[in-house]
């Protein structure tokens, strides 16, 4: 069975939006992982370097600006 890969193709904006909400991605990549494997696995990279970025800026965060 072929696979139209122009539809595929997951949008930089939900990528990025995975990106800085994980939970966003994981549900992409849950909802998209049987018919579009390739917009997917891009969501499940976005939501996984989400979290050490979100973890990196969190801890930033915290020693630099609020003390």
């Amino acid at each position: 069975m072929e696979n139209n890969n122009s539809t595929d193709r997951l949008s930089n904006f939900w990528f990025m939006f995975s990106q800085m909400l994980p939970p966003i991605g994981f549900f992409l990549y849950f909802k998209h992982k049987n018919q579009f494997p390739n917009k997917a696995r891009k969501a499940l990279i976005g939501a996984l370097v989400g979290i050490p970025v979100g973890i990196v800026m969190g801890c930033t965060l915290n020693t630099f600006i609020t003390n």
